[in-house]
């Protein structure tokens, strides 16, 4: 089954979204139709007497397709049942048929001929029906046992025109009235069977047409970022209508453009594809923000042979058509089937391709960083491909020199998302006590903008969204898994320390950048690696700023730490003031040892034993006392050094060290007396 084709000849145009090999491919001979199920996510060929079905889920071209015999006659719609043991095949507009894949049972189900007619089916994970039929009558709500009987559950009496339902929404729209604008909406989750408050769909009207009718490619349900959302499209106003679902309310939600005759959508990373067919262009929405301006400019769908994992270097073909060794692909044909979220059936050439985004295109596009940190942000297929774009765009504004508020702003898009991540459970926040330190915090934490964001509803904010189903463990792992947040560890790591070479003659800038960085992070309440205070001091040293290096330590903007403490002590080489700071928060931070042999560093040997006599302080070698006062040849000191010694320290007299010493001194001084 996979796509033969592994390379193609393009013209190396800008896309933001594409199809790649491998398709899934259909070679199945007497092939009598394709078609989809997207509650088990199978691409299905049904033969005369056969039935081939593929796993889409994993898009393994390699993998060899499931087999079913079923008895002949025609099939105007499939379905696996949720569990897979049994195949349901709609054979005309009154009668459905069950076949069980392992006892080969089967059951036959009709509607009363005449008098009302089998629009559809689908099966339901719902605890009140396991199969839901969609006549011109209504919908009928079914159990079905393991012998594949069905027990009529319950029926909604309504007059039903056409009707569209997915899996991924549970949720099903049934039309009717003379232009099919009147919507009655049921969702049949696994928390039961909510009915939705029955709404009118908006149609503009002219001379021509003054009462358009809806169609069923007109309407299409999608769900993005958790909410369920319908697009309607009115071509006689040419635009693309959206309503947002609620438990209690149907909200309409602004309105797209529409640039084409025809159009069809898709969803990839809940960004919102609208296909513009005869202009064969793509144009993506982000319905997160409230704005309904596009994420990008207009470009044609791309075709992409397969090349490996390196898109970037991977040919493009921006035509109309494009031949490959067994197929020939023509953009946007009359063949094409868009299929919920984001494939593409081709009946033509009998395969079934995956859209996918090109991040790196969108990214190049986009003037406006903080907003496009901000859609990166939001990216989970490919994360730690926005996670790297995140970093290498904060880099970049440093290094450009970028006013300090633009760069600020950005940073601050990184922190509340990372903040939100680690609030939400997506991304969990590594507590290493070594690296790390909690930064002062007041109570008025920042909100999280994330969740903060109007939705742009007219409801109340109490209002209860629609139930979508919860993933599952594995679904829920891939999720903490896939996060493009970035902690501020990393934002160290791989933007400040990897910049401060090229930016160390400009240090007021850096500095300028970390000092809100570290408000925000404070903000946030999150931890920051050490290291970030410990070049703060380093740059502050480096332009002379040593009165704005002592008010960052005293007031604590640079938190006291070792490694700070340390580093204040070197660069104080050039201030001693600033050396002072570093001694004092050894002293703070009862780092007795590194306090003591710094005081000896600088000469101060006695102020040193009289600290560790005082605090009881045994780790520290005597040898450092004595061998500091011996190299400055004051034998009175080194005296008073073994004096103070042999008080403090039980038979140091006969040590080694005090014979060598002692030795020493009266070689040197025979008038010093000990």
């Amino acid at each position: 089954m996979p796509s033969s084709s592994q390379t193609s000849v393009g013209s190396g145009a800008l896309s933001h979204a594409y199809i790649q090999n491998p398709s899934l491919r259909c070679n199945v001979p007497e092939s009598r139709g394709l078609f989809y199920d997207d509650a088990n996510r199978l691409l299905i060929c049904v033969t005369s007497s056969q039935v081939f079905s593929w796993e889409t889920a994993t898009f393994n071209p390699d993998v060899s397709p499931s087999v079913d015999s079923i008895p002949e006659g025609p099939i105007l719609s499939i379905r696996f049942s949720l569990d897979k043991k049994a195949i349901a095949v709609q054979r005309s507009d009154c009668e459905i048929q069950f076949f069980h894949r392992e006892t080969k049972q089967t059951l036959t189900h009709k509607c009363r001929a005449g008098s009302e007619s089998i629009l559809g089916f689908f099966w339901s994970d719902s605890p009140l029906c396991d199969l839901a039929v969609v006549k011109t009558s209504g919908m009928d709500l079914f159990a079905c046992d393991s012998a594949m009987n069905l027990r009529l559950v319950e029926t909604k009496k309504v007059n039903v025109n056409w009707y569209i339902y997915t899996h991924e929404s549970r949720l099903v729209l049934l039309a009717s009235g003379l232009q099919c604008k009147t919507i009655t909406g049921f969702q049949l989750s696994t928390a039961g069977v909510v009915r939705l408050p029955k709404f009118e769909m908006t149609l503009a009207t002219t001379e021509s047409n003054s009462k358009p009718i809806i169609s069923p490619g007109d309407v299409h349900l999608i769900t993005v970022y958790g909410r369920i959302y319908c697009l309607q499209v009115d071509m006689e106003a040419m635009l693309l209508h959206t309503y947002r679902f609620y438990r209690d309310a149907v909200v309409q939600q602004g309105s797209l453009p529409i640039y084409s005759s025809k159009l069809s959508v898709s969803v990839v990373d809940n960004l919102l594809l609208v296909h513009q067919i005869d202009a064969k262009v793509v144009i993506i929405y982000d319905l997160f923000v409230d704005s309904r301006a596009p994420v990008s400019a207009p470009l044609p769908l791309l075709w992409r042979g397969y090349q490996g994992s390196d898109t970037s270097s991977q040919q493009e073909n921006e035509g109309t058509e494009s031949s490959t060794s067994n197929e020939n692909i023509v953009m946007y044909e009359e063949a094409w089937t868009f299929l919920v979220p984001d494939l593409i059936l081709d009946q033509t050439n009998k395969v079934l391709w995956r859209v996918h985004l090109d991040l790196e295109a969108i990214s190049a596009s986009s003037s406006d960083r903080s907003s496009l940190l901000e859609f990166l942000q939001r990216r989970k297929l490919e994360a730690n491909k926005a996670k790297q774009l995140c970093l290498g765009i904060a880099r970049t504004l440093i290094l450009e020199r970028r006013p300090a508020t633009q760069v600020t702003q950005a940073i601050d898009v990184l922190v509340t998302a990372y903040s939100y991540s680690v609030k939400a459970g997506i991304y969990k926040e590594l507590k290493n006590e070594k690296t790390t330190a909690t930064t002062p915090t007041n109570d008025g934490a920042s909100p999280d903008n994330e969740r903060g964001r109007a939705s742009g509803s007219s409801i109340d904010e109490e209002e209860v969204e629609m139930n979508l189903p919860s993933g599952s463990a594995d679904e829920q792992q891939e999720s903490q898994l896939s996060s493009p947040a970035i902690s501020p560890d990393e934002l160290y790591k791989f933007v400040f320390a990897s910049v401060e070479e090229a930016m160390v003659e400009e240090s007021d800038y850096l500095v300028a950048i970390i000092t809100e960085f570290l408000r925000s992070i404070s903000a946030e309440k999150l931890k920051v690696d050490l290291n970030i205070y410990v070049m703060t001091v380093r740059l502050l040293a480096h332009s002379k700023r040593f009165a704005e290096l002592s008010l960052f330590t005293t007031n604590k903007i640079i938190e006291p730490s070792k490694e700070v403490a340390l580093q204040l002590l070197e660069s104080g080489g050039q201030n001693l003031r600033v050396r002072k700071l570093g001694l004092d928060m050894l002293r703070q931070l009862s780092l007795h040892h590194e306090y003591i042999s710094s005081l000896v560093q600088d000469g101060y040997y006695l102020e040193a034993l009289r600290y560790a006599q005082k605090r009881k302080v045994t780790s520290v070698r005597s040898s450092l006392f004595l061998e500091a006062a011996f190299a400055s040849n004051d034998m009175q000191h080194l005296a008073a050094i073994l004096r103070v010694l042999s008080e403090l320290i039980p038979g140091f007299k006969e040590t080694s060290e005090y014979y060598t010493f002692h030795g020493l001194l009266n070689e040197t001084s025979s008038s010093v007396a000990v």
